[in-house]
């Protein structure tokens, strides 16, 4: 084949560890990076066929917000002539990395959010410099193992309560320290782990991408800094396929809105030490990738296409009536000396109605499909409910799977059977307010971009 024909591929990682002080997202309030257990990255990887170019990058943090990511894509746009289009960003969603968005009382830290922009883009450069002839192939494998729908439905005796409406939901989100009151889970979660692997025309290994509905697993200490499960799967990867020291391995996050690995039915499921859990799970899930690896067609030609659209979604906001009850509850102060029980998340949730109140009451929504041969890649800007991701793969011809949390965030996306229950997940504010009908609309969407891409 000629050089200059064909697909072409590299892939890069540069550091994105935060300094010690760094404030942390992923909690209801601060916490403060006092600790580095190890390293976190901006993972790109480049596609170039036929003059047409795709870039997925993949960071280490907990999520970014669109227009952060609008103004990376504008700085890559600049510099490396890529369509915005042609661009995907996003987040791992690990709960230990620095905050460049604020979520509930959690500010950005603003010296990292100005720092990061360029180690994304640096990440991009450099995989772009490093493009040479390639063929990918993809693939997937079952592991349900890991992985629990986090919504419950409840014994009747048990009440829980909604601190925006104080009204008692149909279900419970995470039920800690009320176990015995559980009947069952109201989801299922998506079992597939999907690959997309590279490699040069000798056969070196330049990246893979993977692709997993798990939320993050989070068996570390407040104030420690870690890529989570997403960087033990990266580097036992790299150890089971025996990939060389420029090999880029990556874990997206796919739809894991509902779901995570606390098993409230059999707790002693997993070691308890810190990054245990983590390390268990990343080794078994790479392990399970390098095992198909032997079943995979490689490809040296495939079609390279992207598609994309911006939906306009009503957002649920308070009402007027609502928001006099929310003054009324900020008005009682205290914010400083919050507890975690349904009295300080009344008032954290009072905030966040006056807040959502200042948002415009329409929504803009990132969609975005790839296309890498015969399959498909859809990105969606929040967190995405398991069933949603099962629908797109039953709907969407031939092989498809999300990565969420990508070229933005509006947060929760529920479908409205599962608004209706309640949960944390659909608690109204910043963080998930879109109206009932989004998830359906956002859905039909993605099936029409993935059907003409």
């Amino acid at each position: 084949m000629n050089s200059n024909t064909g697909l072409h591929a590299a892939a890069a990682q540069v550091e994105t560890t935060p300094r010690l002080g760094t404030v942390i997202n992923g909690d209801f309030v601060p916490h403060y990076a006092t600790s580095i257990h190890d390293p976190l990255f901006a993972k790109a990887l480049v596609l170039r066929r036929a003059g047409i170019s795709l870039v997925f990058v993949v960071v280490d943090i907990c999520v970014m917000g669109q227009g952060l990511l609008d103004e990376v894509k504008y700085l890559i746009q600049k510099k490396a002539g890529i369509s915005a289009a042609n661009i995907l960003i996003s987040s791992t969603h690990t709960h230990a990395a620095g905050a460049v968005e604020e979520v509930h009382f959690v500010q950005a830290d603003l010296a990292y959010r100005k720092w990061l922009p360029g180690r994304i883009l640096q990440a991009v450069e450099t995989a772009i410099a490093r493009l040479e002839p390639a063929h990918m192939g993809y693939g997937k494998v079952l592991a349900p193992e890991h992985l629990r729908c986090r919504r419950y439905q409840m014994e009747e005796d048990y009440q829980p309560l909604n601190p925006v409406t104080d009204s008692v939901d149909l279900i419970k989100t995470n039920p800690f320290g009320v176990e015995d009151k559980i009947i069952h889970p109201v989801g299922k979660p998506d079992p597939e782990l999907y690959f997309v692997a590279l490699q040069g025309i000798s056969g070196r290994w330049i990246s893979v991408l993977a692709n997993y509905g798990l939320h993050y697993v989070g068996d570390w200490q407040n104030g420690t800094i870690s890529a989570d499960y997403f960087g033990y799967f990266a580097r036992a990867l790299q150890v089971e396929l025996g990939a060389g020291e420029d090999f880029v391995s990556i874990m997206s996050n796919g739809t894991s809105g509902d779901v995570n690995i606390w098993d409230f039915h059999n707790p002693n499921l997993y070691p308890t030490g810190d990054f245990e859990k983590s390390t268990l799970i990343g080794a078994d899930l790479a392990a399970r990738v390098a095992k198909a690896m032997v079943d995979i067609q490689w490809d040296a030609d495939p079609d390279l296409r992207a598609n994309t659209e911006v939906l306009s979604v009503a957002r649920r906001m308070p009402s007027d009536e609502e928001l006099d009850a929310a003054k009324r509850l900020i008005a009682e102060g205290g914010f400083e000396t919050l507890q975690a029980d349904y009295a300080g998340w009344r008032k954290l949730y009072a905030r966040e109605q006056h807040l959502l109140a200042d948002y415009p009451t329409e929504a803009r929504v990132p969609l975005q499909c790839f296309r890498l041969g015969s399959l498909c890649i859809g990105a969606l800007p929040g967190e995405i409910f398991a069933s949603t991701g099962i629908a797109l793969k039953e709907a969407i011809k031939g092989p498809y799977f999300s990565i969420t949390l990508a070229n933005g965030n509006l947060g929760y996306i529920p479908p409205a059977r599962e608004l209706e229950k309640g949960g944390y997940e659909t608690w109204r504010c910043r963080i998930s307010n879109l109206e009932s009908g989004a998830e359906r609309r956002i859905r039909e969407e993605m099936i029409r971009l993935a059907d003409s891409v």
